[in-house]
């Protein structure tokens, strides 16, 4: 029997003005800790070559609470305060596996809120959500069910730049679990005419959703730019350009989930190009429709979702030349500029769509690799899911 799949629901909240002043100050004090916390340990090291860990840190989150200068850390739950500890830790972890960058201090301008509840911190009954230190239950919108006779793990309720207030509730979801075998296979190609071009010929279409709203979006930045800095109205101009920053990002992600959903059901063996996103938004000319499009996002909700479905998902080397190969005869021709769409093979006259021809080569070569074994898929940048297992970096050293 597989184990359950832990899965977030999201959900936003109307607090009320006291639930949101307990909120916006527990926020505060998780960036403080978290600070203070990185601070201590990046000077121990700098200083005295000394290793400091979360155990340590927890040691002197203690001592903060009894100065007088933090003695407001204790006027909010503890548990908040500890769980930023751990999420430190787990930054240092992932910095010295080359999985990401050093932690950064959190600003309070351009940082999510955010305060994770373990279970000793929130009772979930009867549908209501209570945190602790909260005056009453949280009022949320119940968009859709939890899972039936499951209760939440953990409780991290943030609020984002345009003022929204959202709970997500981290669950054992056992409705998830690997679907039915089958022999489908589709190789995708992505792309800014069309979202998307699948091997079977259809093509997704771009929504193009920053461009929808950009004359919007542009319209709020300008009444942004007439407001006086520190004032009432910049931060109200402000949450009106968030908000249709926000807007942007819903509609994206909404389309995103579809599609990836539909494939995922659909198919079995999923074949994409591994590109190199953070190469290509070096290009200014098309680095804003790169960005519209999301590639990066995409290809991240396709393999989670594949991995919990049981389906395979198969990245082909981004130098593989799937829009110049005849996906007929295997003729490789020479340069090919973007502006070509169409292109008639000169070994064998089939004339080919450019990009259903670079998706049906796409699934051909992944297939391949399926089968035989050929060559390892790449894998994500060391930056993202570190170094590749056929070439270890030395470990850096810890403090």
């Amino acid at each position: 029997m597989t184990a359950s799949v832990k899965r977030a629901f999201k959900y936003r909240f109307y607090p009320t003005c006291a639930q949101a002043a307990e909120l916006a100050r527990t926020f505060g004090c998780v960036r403080k800790v978290y600070n203070l916390a990185l601070a201590a340990r990046t000077q121990a090291w700098v200083l005295r070559q000394e290793r400091v860990n979360y155990n340590a840190t927890s040691a002197m989150l203690t001592a903060w609470k009894k100065t007088d200068e933090l003695a407001y850390l204790n006027e909010v739950s503890s548990v908040p305060l500890q769980q930023a500890l751990r999420h430190l830790q787990a930054a240092f972890t992932g910095f010295f596996a080359r999985r990401a960058k050093y932690p950064r201090f959190k600003s309070k301008k351009k940082s999510r809120g955010s305060a994770e509840y373990t279970t000793s911190a929130f009772r979930f009954r009867d549908g209501e959500l209570t945190l602790a230190k909260m005056d009453g239950p949280l009022a949320i919108v119940w968009s859709r069910p939890l899972p039936e006779g499951v209760r939440p793990s953990t409780v991290t309720v943030s609020q984002d730049g345009a003022g929204r207030w959202f709970v997500s509730l981290l669950c054992d979801d056992p409705a998830v679990r690997p679907l039915p075998a089958t022999d489908a296979a589709v190789g995708v190609d992505a792309g800014l005419d069309h979202l998307l071009t699948l091997s079977t010929g259809e093509k997704i279409t771009n929504p193009r959703h920053e461009r929808r709203d950009r004359e919007r979006l542009a319209k709020a930045q300008r009444h942004l730019s007439r407001k006086a800095k520190g004032s009432a109205n910049r931060d109200r101009a402000r949450r009106r350009v968030a908000r249709v920053h926000a807007r942007i990002t819903d509609r994206r992600r909404d389309t995103l989930h579809k599609i990836t959903t539909r494939l995922v059901r659909d198919n079995q063996t999923i074949v994409i190009e591994d590109l190199s996103v953070r190469n290509l938004l070096r290009n200014h000319t098309i680095a804003r429709a790169i960005s519209d499009a999301a590639w990066s996002e995409f290809r991240s909700m396709l393999e989670y979702k594949a991995a919990w479905y049981g389906r395979e998902v198969i990245a082909v080397d981004r130098w593989f030349p799937s829009s110049k190969l005849c996906s007929s005869c295997g003729t490789l021709h020479g340069r090919m500029p973007l502006s070509v769409r169409e292109w008639t093979c000169d070994g064998c006259a089939a004339t080919h769509d450019r990009d259903v021809n670079a998706a049906r080569n796409l699934l051909a070569a992944g297939l391949a690799v399926s089968v035989c074994g050929a060559g390892v898929r790449p894998q994500r940048e060391p930056s993202r899911t570190g170094p590749s297992a056929t070439k270890q970096k030395p470990s850096r050293r810890e403090p």
